[in-house]
Order: C-alpha cells, then sequence, then structure tokens
C-alpha cells in the first residue's frame, strides 16, 4: 500500500548528529519526511549535511540554541512559523510544513516544547507554549483536516511514558499540569476532557501537585490521538530519550516525550509505528531516537 513515510527526531546539534553516524541511520530509513528539533545550527550546516533534500528550517533567536527544521524528498507546498501571542518568542520550536498524502492536504509540524523547570521562569515560558499549542491544534484539527504535530514536546505524559515516574512527579517534564494538556489534546472531540487528575480541563482546578491551571478554550477535548501509545498499546514505553549520564540507556531508564500526534483521519492511515533505538550506547548519535510512522494514501 503507498504511504508517507514521516520520521521526528531531536538530534541535540545537528553537527555532532551526523558527525556521530546519523546519515547511518537516515541511508537505511528510507524516510520521506524528517521533522528535527534542537537542530542549534545555520541554514547552511543543513544544507552541507543534506544535499538533494528540501530544507525548510527556523532557526531560534538565541545562536546556538533550539531551532526545528523540516526535511523532505519533495518540496513542501507551503510552510509557517507564526505560532502564539505576537509578543510570544516561539522562533526555533514551531515550524509547519504543508504536504499531499494521496491528494488530501496534510499539515506537518515539527515542534520542540521547552524542557522547563519547575517553578522558575523556565517554566512560564513553557506554560505559555503550551497554551498557544492548545489553540493551534485545535485550528489545525477543524474540520477533519489531516494533521501531525511531532517532534520533542518534553512531557512524558503517563505514568507508562517514563521508567521512574514517582522519582519525577515534581519535576518539568512529568508535572501534572504539564500532562493536563496533553489529556485535552487528546480527549475525545468535544467532549470535556477530565483526566488523568481527575479535574475538568479548560476550568481552575487544583491538581497534585497544588498549583492552580487554566487552558485555553471551552476545556472540551480535541480529539487527537498518539500514535505511539495507540500503537504500542498499555505497555511501558517504548521509551524515545535517555540521559546520556550513568547506565540509563543501557538500564533502558529513558522518557518517552517524542511524538506523533495526528488527527484522528490522519491516525487511522497510520502503520508501522517504530521506535529506532540504537543496538548500543556506542552507537548513538543523540540522545534521542527517532520515531518513524507510515501514512497510507
Amino acid at each position: 500500500m503507498p504511504h508517507l513515510r514521516i520520521a521526528t527526531v531531536n538530534v541535540n546539534g545537528i553537527r555532532a548528529a551526523v558527525r556521530n553516524g546519523m546519515h547511518g541511520w537516515l541511508d537505511e530509513a528510507e524516510v520521506d519526511v524528517l521533522t528535527l528539533q534542537e537542530v542549534r545550527a545555520q541554514d547552511e550546516h543543513l544544507e552541507a549535511a543534506f544535499p538533494g533534500w528540501s530544507i525548510l528550517h527556523d532557526e531560534a533567536t538565541a545562536k546556538g540554541r533550539a531551532g526545528v527544521a523540516v526535511l523532505s524528498r519533495e518540496p513542501a507546498l507551503a510552510s509557517r512559523t507564526a505560532f502564539g501571542p505576537d509578543e510570544f518568542d516561539s522562533k526555533g520550536r514551531w515550524l509547519e510544513a504543508d504536504f499531499a498524502l494521496g491528494g488530501t492536504p496534510l499539515t506537518v509540524v515539527s515542534a520542540y516544547v521547552h524542557s522547563g523547570e519547575a517553578d522558575s521562569p523556565k517554566q512560564d515560558e513553557k506554560w505559555k507554549f503550551l497554551d498557544a499549542m492548545t489553540v493551534r491544534m485545535g485550528e489545525l484539527g477543524a474540520d477533519g483536516a489531516l494533521a501531525l504535530v511531532t517532534g520533542d514536546l518534553n512531557v512524558a505524559h503517563r505514568p507508562l511514558d517514563i521508567l521512574n515516574w514517582k522519582g519525577n512527579v515534581k519535576k518539568a517534564g512529568f508535572l501534572a499540569r504539564e500532562r493536563a494538556y496533553f489529556d485535552r489534546f487528546l480527549g475525545a472531540a468535544g467532549e470535556p476532557a477530565i483526566g488523568q487528575e481527575g479535574v475538568g480541563r479548560g476550568m481552575v482546578g487544583q491538581l497534585s501537585d497544588t498549583r492552580p491551571f487554566v487552558t485555553e478554550g471551552d476545556g472540551k477535548g480535541l480529539g487527537w490521538v498518539d500514535v505511539g501509545r495507540a500503537a504500542a498499546g498499555e505497555v511501558p514505553g517504548p521509551y524515545t530519550w535517555w540521559t546520556m549520564r550513568g547506565q540509563a540507556f543501557d538500564n533502558d531508564s529513558g522518557w518517552r516525550i517524542d511524538y506523533h500526534l495526528a488527527t484522528a483521519p490522519l491516525a487511522a492511515r497510520a502503520t508501522n509505528y517504530r521506535v529506532a533505538r540504537a543496538a548500543t550506547y556506542a552507537e548513538r548519535w543523540s540522545d534521542h531516537t527517532p520515531v518513524i510512522v507510515d501514512y497510507t494514501y
């Protein structure tokens, strides 16, 4: 069956990733569209690293930080980087590219959500980003559209998505308020989004970390699908990020924070989900691993 193969990966610096063996994976992966996060480079570096590819790239305001890209075998039909309120600096963190999936319009997003830090200005920026993401995903998912948000979203949604979840409930990446946004993204479309903490999304409430929250909109589910969880079922992982320190990779002590979030009509076309985990620590070329899905048409 014909398909479009889409992969996403946080490269942790594209020049280092290429130097450490990224092309060995890419040469065998037969990817049609590749979304990258934490590129941390300029246009010329991507052009030199990926000759023959069509490249869309949004650099961060601060040089050497963040950066997202969408690479494709065929040029995108259009692209956008506008995201969130005008005063919010989202450069290097949200890039939309339009393609065709068997003649039907498809929007693919490369997103890099802030890592955050609990109770700090860094976390405030993450809340702003997640609020803007809620609004934009509502727009992208309207009227049965085919849309896909890929990337390092820096939130492990459920205890299944992080090995040591009990030790991280008060840390950025697994805060109850962060996970509540995902409860809404993935809640049934148009229905009150009641999530893991038992509080309706979109109203003021108190979560288990005792922080109040308010999300944009009417508190109803957006109806998107976590393609990875749908494919894997109710099992731990499969994880997509492991710290480079210690024995985390060898012990598979990881987090699942790299996603394909698809609108329901697109999720129905998703097949062959896989996490391209390196065979050994020595063969890693990033602290994240590619996540790959085929979308049929």
